[in-house]
C-alpha cells in the first residue's frame, strides 16, 4: 500500500509541477513581449536610415507584411 502513495505522490507532484512551471513560464514569455516588442515600422524605418537609404511606405508596408506572414 505504502508503495502505492508514494506513486500517487510523484504523480500528483508532477502534475502541480507542470502546471505552475507552464503558468510562470507564460507569464515570464508575456512580460518579455512587453518589454522587447516585435519589430515594427519604426525600427524598419531605422533600419534603412542606418543603410543610407531612405524607404518607401510599399517597401515598409512589403517588410512588414513579410515579417507577419510568418507569425
Amino acid at each position: 500500500m505504502d508503495l502505492w502513495y508514494s506513486i500517487a505522490y510523484v504523480l500528483v507532484g508532477l502534475i502541480i509541477g507542470g502546471i505552475l512551471g507552464f503558468y510562470f513560464t507564460r507569464k515570464k514569455f508575456e512580460k518579455e513581449l512587453r518589454e522587447n516588442p516585435p519589430i515594427n515600422e519604426k525600427m524598419i524605418r531605422a533600419m534603412f536610415l542606418q543603410m543610407g537609404r531612405k524607404p518607401s511606405e510599399a517597401q515598409i508596408k512589403q517588410i512588414m507584411k513579410s515579417v507577419n506572414q510568418y507569425k
